[in-house]
């Protein structure tokens, strides 16, 4: 992602899931500014999915760090995980 707009201030939220371990969906890191473009910048490094959906971002960033997103969330983000595994071509 770029971000040469001076005017825009990115905001970045990112997700683990493990299925053996988690009952859902963690937030893992949540920043915007810096912060934000050092989240994405990690996540390009290790070819980490990025998905942009800025109505998500605000509802993720949110919740506490290591906290488990709350049911009401499931369905969308459901959604981006189905995006990732399209993208990575794994099985969910």
């Amino acid at each position: 992602m770029d971000y040469k707009d001076e005017n825009i201030i990115p905001k970045a939220v990112a997700l683990k899931y493990d299925q053996t371990v988690d009952n859902a969906p963690k937030v893992t890191a949540t920043g915007k500014g810096d912060i934000a473009k050092n989240i994405i910048k990690i996540a390009q490094e290790n070819d980490i999915p990025i998905k942009k959906d800025e109505d998500l971002i605000e509802l993720l960033s949110q919740i506490d760090i290591d906290k488990e997103i709350p049911p009401a969330m499931y369905k969308a983000v459901a959604e981006i995980f189905t995006f990732i595994y399209a993208m990575t071509k794994k099985e969910p």
